[in-house]
């Protein structure tokens, strides 16, 4: 092979080892997609966290935060859908019981919001219900308007065993009830 060509070979190949060194990493994929966040989701009791049932998958849109539910083993119907203020989903003591979840604390309200109310209003943890179907899958994406992915780090996702009126009334915080499956997102 002729000593030219060697030259010619190495430093085309010094030149675009040069240029891979020297390129910076970007959070956003070639697709232009927004990052996104996987966040494994688990039973929960009052005795502990129990068996994975699925995923919520956490992405901002020019929408707001895109939250797409794969969930599996959960009572049909409407159920509150919450983020929570503490990135934890063990038992807790509250009123001297142990409690489901209860070390996620309430919903995220870094405004201090005096109720709970939509997804538009009220605390910012606050979004749309989660629609369980016939089998016990909840395969849907919901949008939380005034949330980004940045917000909600070291946080928790929680799912009650109740609907959710967007309202305080007749029962605190929509009417959810107990915790059943809670997600730390990390």
């Amino acid at each position: 092979m002729p000593a030219h060509f060697l030259k010619l070979s190495a430093l085309c190949t010094l030149i675009s080892l040069t240029a891979v060194g020297c390129t910076t990493s970007n959070t956003v994929p070639k697709n232009n997609k927004a990052p996104q966040q996987v966040v494994d989701v688990h039973a929960v009791t009052a005795q502990g966290v129990g068996a994975k049932i699925g995923t919520v998958t956490f992405q901002d849109s020019p929408q707001g935060l895109s939250i797409s539910s794969h969930l599996t083993q959960l009572p049909s119907g409407f159920h509150g859908f919450h983020i929570h203020e503490k990135g934890s989903c063990e038992p807790a003591l509250k009123d001297g019981k142990m409690g489901a979840a209860l070390a996620a604390g309430g919903h995220f309200n870094p405004a201090h919001a005096t109720g709970h109310g939509t997804p538009n209003d009220g605390h910012m943890g606050d979004l749309p219900v989660l629609n369980v179907d016939s089998d016990g899958n909840a395969n849907t994406t919901v949008i939380a308007p005034r949330l980004k992915l940045a917000d909600i780090q070291s946080l928790a996702v929680m799912v009650h065993a109740g609907g959710d009126n967007y309202s305080d009334h007749p029962k605190p915080l929509g009417g959810g009830g107990e915790r059943i499956a809670c997600g730390v997102i990390k």
